[in-house]
This record gives C-alpha cells, structure tokens and sequence, in this order.
C-alpha cells in the first residue's frame, strides 16, 4: 500500500489550479541556480502593486541524501534570518525531523519549531511545537490510494485547551478527485471537485459555507496546456472576480507568468489587480 499525503496537501489539485500562477499582488522575479554536489540558491524580489514597497529574500539550500540531512538558510529584506535542518531516517525508517528557527537580530526575536513526521502505508501523521506560542499541533491522514480520511487538532499547552480543530475527507481515481473539509473547530465547510480531462485540460470547482456568516462562497477554474511551452487558466468567483493568467516558456528555464483579476461588479472603478512573474532556473 502507497502512504498517503500529508493532511495539508487533501484537495491540493483544486487549491493549485484555483491560487497558482496569480501573480496579481505585483511584480516578481525569481531567480534559482543548483549545482551538482547539492548546493541550491533562490533568490526571489517583490514589489507590492498597491502600496510600491519592494521586498524580498535570498535563500541557500544543502541537501546531503546519504546522510539523509537537508540544511536551508534564508535573509530577508525585513532583516529576519530563517534556518531549518531536517533529518531524514537518521533514527527510524519513515521518520522525519525539522528544526526551525526565525531570529531578528535588531528586535532580538526568535521563533522557534520542531516538527516530526511519520510515513508508512496507510498513514501518514505530523506533530510540531510552536515554543514561542506553546501550541502543539497533530495532524494524521488514514486510508488508501482512492480514500482518505485526515484529522488535525491544535493543543495550548499553556491554557491547557483545544485551541482548534479540523478535519478532511477525499476520494481519488486517476482522472478526478473528490475532497470535503471542515474547519475552523467545524465552522467553515468546503467541497471541492477536481477533474483532468485529458493530458491538456483541466477542470476544478469549490463550494465553501462559513457557519459564522452563513455565506455561501463558489469558485469554478480551468488550465489549458496550450503547447509544450505555454498554458492559460481562467477561474470565476461567485462575487464577480474573474482571475486570467497566461504561462509562457520563452526559453529553456526562463518562464514568464501573466495574470489578472478583474472585478466584474466594479468595472468603472479601481478594482482590478495585475501582475507579473519573471522566473530564471539554472
């Protein structure tokens, strides 16, 4: 048996199509370079459409796979240094452990995490520790390669109470997928269906339903590959938003990625989001 995907990652399919590929924020320019002995660098750079403010950050990578150890570094343009270590089946098969930590050298504030996760067949559970907030977070995911079914919980040690809980259910065939969560401590309800028609298009749906406002959310997307170097998404929400996004290969590892939001109940206004992606990997 297959070990099923971690509890983030149900509905996944639909969450990709739906949010990825939008740059409509601003402007964006990833840069990424890997060498042969493990050694990976990205460097991504930001700028904020609506307020003009430029941000970024540099991250370095070291992955040693027989020794199972993956080291990442990052700097950020807020002057906040973020590490994290992982250590893979260093002290049982299937185990793995994260160690992450957030200092600010100037605001002396740190925020430090430990993660564990357990894979095997037919389960898949996570645990971390929020030090700084005391939260200690469970999270487990049962089934097969069709059926899931996951359930998280957050513990405060330091008011010893549940702070919240959620839960997820998915089936999954080879061409579509089928997910149910409910969350926010069983106030906020989303269906979603995935379907991938063919090797070049597909096709996603989601209904939400928030108990605290009783309002009812829908979302509908699509992707067309249009070639080996070029694909177009499209998705409409039910508050009139409609988001386009255009991927274009110009060249071997560089890409460019168009997209906007237009709100179609404010047309005559100052409602409407654009953006751009500029990526280079070597």
């Amino acid at each position: 048996m297959s070990v099923p995907v971690a509890f983030n990652d149900i509905g996944k399919s639909t969450r990709d199509l739906l949010n990825k590929d939008y740059p409509i924020e601003g402007a964006k320019v990833e840069v990424k370079t890997n060498t042969s002995d493990g050694k990976s660098f990205k460097f991504n750079s930001q700028r904020d459409s609506k307020t003009g403010i430029m941000f970024g950050d540099i991250e370095a990578k070291y992955i040693n796979i027989q020794k199972g150890i993956t080291w990442t570094g990052a700097w950020t343009t807020s002057n906040q240094l973020n590490g994290k270590i992982e250590l893979q089946n260093d002290f049982t098969k299937g185990v793995k452990f994260e160690i992450l930590a957030t200092c600010e050298p100037f605001a002396h504030g740190r925020l430090n995490k430990l993660n564990a996760t357990h894979k095997r067949p037919s389960i898949h559970t996570t645990a971390n520790i929020d030090l700084s907030k005391s939260i200690l977070n469970i999270n487990s995911v049962f089934g097969s390669e069709k059926m899931l079914v996951g359930a998280e919980v957050a513990y405060n040690i330091k008011k010893s109470e549940i702070s919240h809980y959620n839960t997820a259910i998915a089936y999954s065939e080879k061409k579509h997928t089928i997910a149910l969560h409910a969350a926010n401590n069983l106030s906020h309800f989303t269906a979603s269906y995935y379907k991938r028609l063919d090797n070049r298009l597909e096709t996603t749906g989601k209904v939400s339903w928030d108990k605290g406002v009783n309002g009812v959310g829908v979302e509908i997307g699509v992707k067309k590959v249009l070639d080996e170097t070029a694909s177009v998404k499209g998705k409409i929400k039910n508050t009139g938003i409609v988001g386009i996004s255009y991927t274009q290969l110009i060249q071997p590892k560089v890409k460019i990625n168009l997209a906007a939001a237009i709100d179609t109940m404010r047309l005559n206004q100052n409602a409407h989001r654009i953006g751009f992606a500029l990526m280079f990997e070597n």
